[in-house]
């Protein structure tokens, strides 16, 4: 069982969160806290895997929270706004969510987190410091050499899809539906790949521009007819970018 930590000074927010939480697998709600300070004095007393934490609390907030704890448990932030979500994501947060939360999101970050968990201690060593070896490295113009349980392994750039933040992991997807997780966070990623064809749409989300088919009003649908969400402060960004230059003109 994963041990849950969820932190909202509203009390139906924090009722509401508890009892979705209740219905998944695996989980296990040991303290409920109205603020960021009650939080942190039940994280320095016991062990807890998981944070669910709302950002706007009295006293100490959820960012401040995060930032106090010298070896934070993986932290999911929920927030009524979207203002924090760069901060939240270069403290390596595994997911951000915007209320109203349904069921359905919240799963997905709890996955997410639980996957998170797993990969850590598979690349940890027994006093828990995390594997210094490069994740990722270019070999080419056409291919990259990352680190996984198996070894090396050699993709070439042009399947990748889309990189998914993980925190400090990243998610890396390719065609045939494969997936690859490196020990590199997606801003560390995002740099050193070309960057010519790859381009940040999203604050989890790097996405190989030659494979999209269609670029929506808030999402952009890939060749794999996956939906990769597309936040305002990118779109135009990728019009510019991608669609301009090629777009038929009268």
């Amino acid at each position: 069982m994963y041990k849950c930590l969820v932190a909202d000074d509203q009390m139906i927010e924090r009722d509401h969160m508890v009892l979705q939480l209740s219905k998944i697998r695996d989980i296990k709600i040991v303290a409920e806290c109205k603020d960021g300070n009650e939080a942190a004095d039940v994280i320095k007393n016991q062990h807890i895997d998981i944070v669910f934490s709302d950002i706007m609390m009295p006293g100490l907030n959820g960012l401040a929270l995060l930032k106090s704890l010298k070896n934070p448990p993986v932290f999911v932030f929920i927030s009524s706004y979207s203002d924090f979500a760069v901060e939240s994501f270069e403290l390596d947060v595994v997911d951000y969510i915007i209320k109203p939360v349904t069921f359905e999101r919240l799963f997905k970050a709890t996955t997410k987190a639980i996957e998170y968990i797993s990969l850590k201690q598979k690349v940890a060593y027994p006093n828990g410091e995390m594997i210094n070896e490069p994740g990722l490295k270019l070999a080419d113009d056409k291919h990259i050499f990352i680190k996984d349980a198996l070894g090396y392994t050699k993709i070439e750039i042009a399947d990748i899809l889309y990189v998914e933040s993980m925190g400090d992991f990243s998610k890396l997807h390719t065609v045939q539906n494969k997936k690859f997780v490196v020990l590199v966070n997606l801003k560390s990623v995002e740099k050193q790949l070309p960057g010519n064809i790859f381009r940040r749409v999203h604050k989890q989300f790097v996405i190989n521009t030659s494979h999209i088919i269609t670029i929506g009003a808030n999402d952009v649908i890939l060749s794999d007819e996956r939906s990769i969400p597309v936040s305002t402060a990118y779109r135009q960004e990728i019009l510019d970018s991608v669609v301009k230059k090629t777009l038929l003109k009268r």
